[in-house]
């Protein structure tokens, strides 16, 4: 089995601003800026054998607010960039209650059967409560990037850089191996 590395999207490897003291994302092509300083990370840890998977939220195509399109070519981006093995989304809405949207574990479970994952060896990256929320009840380690937005439910980690994150998996990691 293997161990990979969950990515949020949205504050990880693409910016978004604050709206209504939550993040707003991206619903058009001209609006999606890669995050360039996080390329070098996520390069670091695909050289040291992780699986790289995209998670992500968009309620957007459910609601009508982001067009398939659009967000396809905003992954097609991603995929260019970063050295991700897949991007994973939930297109529903909050009041959909499906089990694909996080801090729901459906994208991670599918991850999990397509790519013979082992969850327990696996962690969440992200900036977002929901992700650690997730990461908890699928038995992987949640490591957050410090925002506004990382709750005060429980995470395993918060971290001040992506550089910090990349670092700290590598040691968790090599603990793990040396058993």
């Amino acid at each position: 089995m293997k161990s990979a590395i969950f990515i949020e999207r949205d504050g990880i490897l693409n910016q978004t601003a604050t709206v209504r003291q939550g993040p707003s994302v991206p619903l058009t092509f001209q609006e999606f800026q890669i995050m360039d300083s996080a390329v070098p990370v996520f390069q670091k840890l695909k050289s040291s054998g992780f699986l790289l998977i995209v998670t992500t939220n968009q309620p957007g195509l459910s609601n009508g607010s982001l067009n398939r399109r659009e967000m396809d070519r905003m992954h097609d981006v991603l995929s260019k960039r970063f050295p991700v093995d897949d991007i994973l989304v939930c297109p529903h809405d909050s009041d959909d209650d499906c089990a694909c949207r996080k801090p729901g574990t459906g994208l991670f479970t599918e991850a999990a059967f397509k790519h013979h994952l082992d969850l327990e060896r696996c962690y969440v990256v992200s900036d977002k409560w929901q992700d650690a929320r997730a990461a908890r009840h699928i038995g992987a380690v949640s490591l957050l990037l410090e925002s506004p937005w990382v709750g005060n439910g429980h995470k395993d980690l918060v971290l001040p850089t992506l550089p910090d994150i990349a670092s700290k998996i590598l040691k968790l990691e090599s603990r793990y191996l040396a058993v």
